[in-house]
């Protein structure tokens, strides 16, 4: 296995990564120090969950509109039909409709964020579910990109609504926000989507449910968060 290796602004930004867990509030301010780039870095939570991924009923998906934002808008497409093609398009759609936008999207076209979709024409683009679904991309009620109210879902994820989904591992990856955002608004963001999984732990899930809490920005290391303040579900 090839070793990543680590430049040196990496290396000198983890000199200043604190030994231990630290509050959200705390962490911000380190993952600022780091030295910047020459882009906006995205700050991501990693969120380890206490599920066990491959059960169906301990799946955790989502989606929600971060009371920041997230300092981008989105590419959004819709699978629609009749008069919900130009709901769409006005709502601001980058591509809207239904048999000719499922070829195109199956023939391997993927210059889009999100697709969303209404109800009845799931089943023509049940197909695409190869396609979309290790992308993340593929429509579905529980993340609300399935819904009979194009127009609103369209212009959500266009201003940044995000989803959210475990992976393999049972960890949740998200972004919450630019480097250039205050320490507040990455903090209201942060607090916004542990809340949100807080609020749809699975029944079936037992012990400790958020075991570990991670804030990183695109380059640099994670700054480790004390869970003990977020109300971590012990095991009954």
């Amino acid at each position: 296995m090839a070793v990543k290796l680590r430049g040196k602004r990496y290396k000198e930004a983890a000199k200043l990564v604190p030994p231990g867990p630290v509050t959200i509030e705390q962490a911000l301010p380190v993952i600022k120090q780091f030295k910047k780039t020459k882009f906006d870095e995205t700050v991501n939570l990693v969120v380890h969950l206490g599920i066990d991924p491959k059960q169906a009923d301990q799946m955790v998906r989502g989606a929600l509109s971060l009371p920041k934002g997230i300092g981008k808008t989105n590419r959004v497409i819709a699978f629609v039909q009749g008069a919900n093609v130009d709901v769409a398009k006005a709502a601001g759609a980058v591509e809207a409709g239904l048999d000719e936008l499922v070829a195109k999207v199956n023939g391997g076209w993927s210059d889009f964020d999100v697709a969303v979709a209404t109800p009845d024409v799931m089943p023509k683009i049940a197909r695409l579910g190869k396609v979309l679904g290790p992308q993340g991309k593929m429509p579905s009620p529980k993340a609300g990109t399935v819904t009979a109210d194009v127009a609103t879902a369209v212009k959500e994820y266009t201003a940044g609504k995000i989803e959210f989904r475990n992976d393999a591992g049972g960890n949740i990856h998200t972004v919450i926000g630019k480097v250039s955002f205050s320490e507040h608004d990455l903090a209201a963001n942060a607090h916004a989507l542990i809340e949100v999984l807080r609020k749809i732990k699975p029944a079936t899930a037992k012990g400790v449910y958020i075991k570990k809490v991670t804030i990183h920005s695109s380059m640099s290391p994670g700054v480790q968060i004390d869970t003990t303040h977020l109300n971590v579900t012990e095991e009954e």
